[in-house]
């Protein structure tokens, strides 16, 4: 069985600036926020294999779970509208109306919404806890918040083999946001198999919880029972306060970023990601000589005659 949503190849758009010809650094980013109208960065990979499996298995409905601004609801409500599929999105904290953005998408996509409290949302693994919701809304295939499971960890092994290196590279580092771990881990799968040598991964963690995502990526990887692997490793200090935090500096930054490279950013992800980049070239930490790749994941909202956050 095939993956019932197409992508387009990603392209790798190389940017330009006086400063990175200044520390000899090439940077590039590979544009999977592009592949698919609205199933796109690596929310495509992560659910590419719990559909199928749900396909498989004969399920009509998946339901998952999100914070009310969470891109993995979006996409799960795309998935599931573009599937043929029913879609229920319990979300953390009270629905509020006018629903946000991120939530009238999902609703717009035919996404049902249950808000729960914090503590209810707390219970969102336990196996009682699915059984009541399947009580309620019938037999229907979960997918854990941010689609973290081994089938998305799976699916972002794939990202793997789109990431081609220019010639010459001395040094090379990926880079990509993290929030859950599952796609930083996924990528060192795959590049498990074919160690390039001088590559490091880098993840950003987006959130304000250090050692949080290493402890989880390290689980990752464990279950993969891997033999080798490249080097990677988690930065903990580009958070802006928290998941979902931001401040005037990584506001000005994106807007200026944006504004000289046309890639659009949001500060939850991919702001974070790239001020992060940005200060280690400057700084001189990114050593001179290094080829960057940088994995443009989205995280913004498709929305009819342009993109949102």
């Amino acid at each position: 069985m095939s993956m019932p949503l197409e992508i387009d190849p990603p392209r790798l758009q190389r940017l330009t600036a006086s400063y990175l010809d200044q520390r000899d650094v090439r940077l590039s980013v590979l544009r999977l926020d592009e592949i698919n109208p609205l199933v796109f960065g690596n929310k495509w990979f992560k659910l590419k294999y719990n559909l199928l499996t749900s396909q498989e298995q004969g399920f009509s409905r998946l339901l998952s779970f999100g914070g009310a601004y969470s891109n993995h609801l979006m996409a799960v409500a795309a998935a599931g509208q573009q599937c043929g599929l029913e879609t229920i999105g319990v979300v953390r904290g009270e629905l509020v109306q006018p629903l946000n953005p991120v939530l009238q998408f999902a609703a717009d996509r035919g996404m049902k919404l249950l808000g729960i409290s914090r503590s209810q949302y707390r219970q969102k693994d336990s196996p009682e806890f699915h059984e009541a919701l399947r009580s309620r809304w019938g037999d229907c295939y979960l997918i854990p918040e941010g689609g973290s499971n081994t089938l998305g960890v799976k699916g972002c092994r794939e990202i793997a083999s789109l990431v081609s290196w220019e010639l010459g590279a001395r040094q090379r580092l990926l880079a990509m946001a993290c929030g859950t771990g599952a796609t930083m881990a996924g990528v060192i799968q795959g590049f498990s198999a074919n160690v390039a040598n001088r590559l490091e991964i880098l993840g950003v963690s987006v959130l304000k919880a250090p050692g949080y995502l290493s402890g989880n990526v390290s689980h990752w990887l464990d279950a993969g029972k891997l033999t080798t692997e490249p080097s990677w490793r988690i930065d903990d200090d580009s958070h802006f306060g928290g998941y979902a935090r931001s401040n005037p500096v990584l506001k000005r930054f994106m807007s200026v970023f944006s504004e000289a490279h046309g890639i659009p950013l949001e500060p939850v992800y991919t702001g974070k990601l790239f001020w992060r980049l940005d200060q280690d070239i400057r700084s001189g930490r990114i050593a001179p000589g290094t080829d960057i790749i940088a994995l443009h994941t989205g995280g913004y909202i498709p929305v009819a005659g342009g993109l949102t956050r």
